[in-house]
């Protein structure tokens, strides 16, 4: 019917996950279809809330992959401006954590996260020092978030990024966070 209308196929949205995913839905409105005299309404309208199904998904990913183009932009800009040495080196370390936290999609315990960025900071004199106060860094301005799961000893620190930072920071702000980083911490800061 589509390709009667004349529509393209690159146009057409792919069902079959829909299809596999609302079995159920999709033999009953064929069974409908059946018991009314093979009148196509039924399966129709359930073809049609799946395109609109699907349409709702493809505008999801997309939204979400030029949410990261953004903030991957605004990362580059804003860090891409610091000048001093050491301002240079907290930009490199802490650009690489981000765009791990982004490719990730996910929660990650923040020692996994330093077990996979930890080569960042080989030659430093404290290693997970400089990472926490990085990530503590990253956190206070918005760009990622920390949550405490559990309690005492047995708490553990998930990270992940926050993809609407690039949205929400002024380059005044970035720059008074960076400014005001401390010279050390030793425990994580934990957001709300």
């Amino acid at each position: 019917m589509l390709q009667r209308a004349q529509l393209k196929d690159a146009l057409f949205i792919a069902m079959s996950n829909y299809y596999y995913d609302e079995k159920n839905l999709y033999l009953d409105a064929l069974s409908k279809v059946r018991e009314q005299n093979f009148n196509l309404t039924p399966f129709l309208k359930f073809a049609l809330n799946g395109v609109a199904s699907q349409c709702r998904r493809l505008l999801n990913e997309i939204r979400i992959h030029v949410q990261k183009s953004l903030f991957r932009d605004v990362m580059a800009k804003m860090y891409g401006r610091l000048q001093s040495t050491r301002k240079r080196a907290l930009a490199h370390r802490q650009c690489a954590m981000l765009t791990i936290l982004l490719e990730m999609d996910t929660l990650i315990e923040y020692r996994d996260l330093f077990r996979i960025i930890g080569k960042e900071y080989d030659g430093l004199n404290e290693p997970l020092r400089a990472f926490v106060r990085d990530l503590n860094g990253l956190s206070a301005m918005r760009a990622t978030q920390v949550l405490k799961i559990g309690e005492n000893e047995l708490a553990r620190f998930m990270v992940s990024v926050r993809p609407e930072w690039a949205t929400e920071i002024t380059e005044t702000d970035f720059y008074q966070n960076i400014n005001n980083l401390p010279a050390a911490k030793t425990r994580l800061m934990v957001s709300h």
